[in-house]
């Protein structure tokens, strides 16, 4: 299955629009996305796993493979580090983000599997789908759904199954 994102805040979910929020600074083709610019990558990225706090709720109901987060993961960002795009525990010598947040916001989190086979320093790190802010303000370049539009995805995703990011549209 294929769960298809327009740049203009809306993802498919069986057969309905949903609000999404995407990055601060729109969609961009993959291929120029960098390190901290604020787009989403636009192309078509696999849902590799879910991580999730187990003191925020239990597992979600899910056929993709599950892991728990711990207040010491964390996620490297630093293009330089040989951990770039990838988990790491908390503290890092390297720069990397928070995964444990008091926000919300990554209580559950799909990595997706954009720069990530191989990893290619400053393509981008850490691309997720996660839970959005109540304003739907936007994100640092993930994809944010509501915490019951993120869930009905979880219970119909399996392994194999991918998020389509459109590229804008070209001006008229």
């Amino acid at each position: 299955m294929i769960f298809t994102v327009f740049d203009d805040g809306r993802l498919i979910l069986n057969g309905r629009a949903v609000r999404c929020a995407l990055g601060r600074a729109g969609v961009c083709p993959a291929v120029l996305k960098r390190e901290g610019d604020g787009h989403t990558p636009a192309g078509t990225w696999p849902l590799r796993h879910i991580l999730w706090r187990p003191d925020k709720g239990p597992a979600p109901i899910t056929g993709l493979p599950a892991r728990v987060l711990s207040p010491d993961s964390g996620w490297c960002d630093d293009p330089s580090d040989e951990a770039y795009n990838r988990p790491v525990r908390l503290p890092y010598a390297a720069s990397a983000e928070r995964l444990w947040r008091d926000d919300d916001l990554y209580d559950l989190i799909v990595v997706l599997g954009h720069n990530d086979d191989p990893v290619i320093p400053w393509a981008g790190s850490a691309i997720f789908l996660h839970l959005a802010r109540a304003d739907f303000t936007p994100t640092e370049g993930c994809i944010a759904l509501a915490r019951s539009d993120l869930t009905r995805l979880l219970a119909l995703a399996a392994p194999g199954d991918l998020i389509g990011v459109m590229p804008p549209r070209p001006a008229a």
